[in-house]
Order: C-alpha cells, then structure tokens, then sequence
C-alpha cells in the first residue's frame, strides 16, 4: 500500500464511535485500515492518507455499496454535506442496534458477569434537540454568506442548515431570519484565521416543555450594528413557541467557540424553564443542560432506577453540573451534595434546587480532585457523571478511598467509561448492571449508566 493512493474495501466492523476498519492484503502483508465515518457491510473506496507500522488511516471518498443497515432515504435534505449526523440512512432501530453492540463490545472488554439491559430510545427521532450553536461563514471561498453548520470533514466550509430534522423547526425559521437580515445588510462573517469581520455564532435555545426560546446573536466588537430591526423581526415570526429573551452577545476571542465578553439584552431575559421529571430548571444561555430534554427523563429515571433506595442516606453527586441527577434524588435522600467546577452551573443548581422548594441540596463549586478532602459529610453511595474525557485518575482514587457500597456511573463517552471502569474494578468493585441510552438519534453519541458493587475485597491503588 502507498501512501496517497485510493483503494476498495469493505468494512468489516465499526470501532466507536465511528471508526470503520477495513483490512487490505497485498504480497501476503495484511493491513488494519481506520476510516471513518463508515457503517459495517458498505463497500467503500477511501485515499490512503497515514501509514505507519501498526496504524493505516484512509479517508473515505465514495460509497460503492451501501451496508445492509442503511435501510432508508435519508429525510434530510441537508445529511452528506453537513457534519452534524451520520446515520441518517439508518432507519431508528437499525441505529439503535448498532449503538447498542458498540457500547456492549466496549463493556465486555472490562467487564464480565454483568447484566447489559440493552438500549433505550429516544422518545423523539427527530426535532429533540433543544440547544444549537450555528456558526456563520460562507459555504465555499468568497460564497455568500451562510448560516448553519460546518461541512462534513471541514474545518471552514458552513452549510446553511434552514430545513435542520433534528430541531424544531421553530429553529430553522430564526435562522432564516438572521441570515436574511445580515445578508440584506451586507454584513461580513467573522474569519477565524485573518481576525476580521463581524458575525461569528447564532446560539439558540428552546424548552420543549414550555415551548420558551432564547436567541443568542454572537459578534465581534469590530462594527457598531443596530440590531433592534433584527429583534423586531424575530417578535413577529408565527413560532410553534415564544421567544422569552433576544441577547447581543460580544466575543473578541481568538477561539472559534461562543464566549461571552460583554452581553446585552435587547428583548425580555437572558433565560427559559425547562421541566424534567416533574421539576422546573431555570436555563441561562451559558448553562450545562442536556440536549435532549425528553431522553434526559429516560436517563435520569435509569440512574434513579440504578441508585435504588436513597432513604436516610447522604448521596455525593460528582461532577453535578446544573444539580439535574442531585435534585431528582433529593426529595427521597436525607441529603445530596453537589460537586462541579463551573461556578455559573453551581449557582444555577442553588437557584433551582430553591426553585424546586428542596432545601437538603449542597452544591460546591470546585475541582472534584480538591473539594471531595473538604466535605466534612461521607458519602452513602456517589453518583458520577464526569465530563466527555472521563474522571482524572487522582480524583477517582479519592472517590474509591470513600468505600462506599453502590456507586452509579453516567457516561457521555464510553470509552473513557470503559477506561475508568477498569480502574474501580481492580479496586474491588464489580459492575452489576449497564444500560445505554440513546440522547442523540442520527449522531454517533451515546450515554451508558452503569450500577457498581463493592465486593468484600480488601483494595489497593497503585500509583498517584
């Protein structure tokens, strides 16, 4: 094989989250070959652009066979250019297996003796979501202005996503309405390597409870726009929902992320309310919320499910963004303390844990690693639900030191739950139970809860 040449091949399974492995044998030398953004059983024809002893990579240039799986059209008009979803041509069971398999062959590669409840579903296919950050740009060099998401495979390239599935499309008609208004007046995008221009995100937010919408209009500060016809024409869109608060929002940051230096209210509040489970959360622009509402009822009653009976027992949620698991259980805990580092997710917890009239919630803002030597309260069993990369291994050492008999894990990213996973293992825990659960239908991502046991085991952690 040569570096630079194109190939065919059929892939043969599918690593998490998205890695087709292909094999290739020439002259009797057979080669592993990593290319992404594939479904197991399509034939492909992919560029060989990495070769190293051990590590083949290609990039996927056309489909020559479509896989057994792909069992539709795919109904968005937008899917192979925009980034946003992959298994489109899927239908919902088809991608729910696949998901389901990819999450098992993770856990039985650590775990053994334990029961896999297979895959939750989300209640909505499509039109779940109820947080998009659009980024402005042009859909080619020196093209019109666009709107939407990022091409598939391109870190510049946008695509005007004005018929998006996985929204409502409430969504779609302010995005439309944004990018009329800038490109009627002209208005440049922000050019993430010269620095220049003005437009860079457009960061919208709807409660699919109350049907509540903020929308985020994010600029530089290189022009001085009156954006108060823009507002006006966002107020009289016919919405499914109502806009509760329109922001300017100012970011002069080098980083192609939505940031906030300065923020101004040009309608109503910089916040909606969301139900789940039958509690009220206050959502400010920059807060930690799931993005699926609906399903985040499914996995917050697994976790529940998991956590069992919490009565006259002292509950530690690490890692506990905006207090969703920590107010679920707190009505049947004596006490549940909070730990996340983001101070604006803790003093959104505080405010809605008051929202909700519980007063046995503790929330601390702090590095789970430093604050867990400060609780003075020890924990009767721990909920975790770290961040995409997984727990830092100091602090899950602390967290085993508690010894406590039940913990649950939630993961976004089961290969960094697998990770940790052996670690609590090799100290004397034992996976019970595990469940997967579908947040995030037509995309690669997946949550996994997880029950663990102590075992009766003296338990040891080498290293730091």
């Amino acid at each position: 094989m040569k570096k630079g040449n194109i190939y065919e091949g059929i892939v043969e399974e599918i690593q998490f989250p998205n890695k087709g492995i292909v094999t290739y044998t020439e002259d009797g030398d057979t080669n592993r070959i990593t290319v992404k953004g594939t479904l197991p059983g399509q034939k492909i024809e992919y560029r060989l652009t990495k070769k190293r002893k051990g590590k083949c990579e290609g990039r996927l240039m056309n489909v020559i066979t479509a896989s057994e799986l792909e069992d539709r059209n795919p109904p968005c008009m937008h899917f192979g250019m925009c980034g946003g979803c992959t298994y489109q041509s899927m239908g919902y069971e088809n991608q729910l297996k696949l998901k389901s398999e990819l999450v098992k062959k993770l856990l039985d590669s650590v775990c053994s003796d334990y029961e896999y409840e297979g895959i939750i579903g989300s209640p909505q296919e499509f039109g779940y979501r109820n947080k998009m950050e659009f980024s402005f740009g042009d859909e080619y060099m020196n093209g019109p202005l666009a709107l939407g998401m990022h091409k598939k495979d391109s870190f510049y390239d946008i695509v005007t996503t004005s018929e998006c599935l996985i929204v409502n499309e409430d969504y779609n008609k302010v995005l439309c309405t944004v990018l009329d208004f800038f490109k009627e007046n002209g208005t440049k995008y922000f050019h993430k390597m010269r620095h220049q221009g003005y437009l860079r995100h457009l960061l919208v937010r709807r409660a699919v409870t109350t049907g509540e919408m903020t929308v985020n209009i994010v600029t530089s500060t290189q022009d001085d726009m009156n954006l108060a016809p823009l507002t006006d024409r966002l107020l009289k869109l016919e919405l499914n929902g109502k806009i509760a608060g329109i922001t300017h929002i100012y970011n002069d940051s080098a980083a192609d992320a939505v940031k906030c230096d300065r923020m101004e209210i040009l309608y109503g509040q910089d916040f909606l309310y969301e139900e789940i489970l039958g509690l009220k959360f206050k959502v400010s622009t920059f807060s930690f919320f799931q993005t699926n509402s609906l399903g985040a009822e499914k996995l917050y009653e697994k976790a529940r499910e998991y956590i069992g009976d919490v009565e006259n027992k002292t509950v530690f949620d690490l890692y506990s963004g905006t207090g969703t698991i920590a107010q679920v259980l707190a009505p049947v805990a004596d006490k549940v303390v909070g730990v996340e580092i983001v101070e604006e997710a803790v003093e959104a917890a505080r405010e809605n844990a008051a929202l909700n009239n519980l007063d046995n919630c503790r929330f601390i803002a702090g590095d789970v690693l430093k604050v867990i030597d400060e609780i003075e309260e020890k924990p009767d069993l721990i909920v975790l639900d770290p961040p995409r990369d997984g727990i830092n291994p100091k602090a899950l050492k602390k967290i085993i030191d508690f010894g406590v008999p039940r913990m649950v894990y939630v993961s976004c990213k089961p290969t960094s739950l697998v990770r940790d996973l052996a670690v609590l293992q090799e100290a004397g825990y034992r996976v019970l139970k595990a469940c997967a659960v579908d947040m995030f239908p037509q995309t690669t991502g997946i949550e996994t809860v997880c029950l663990l046991s102590k075992l009766n085991v003296k338990h040891h952690i080498e290293g730091n």
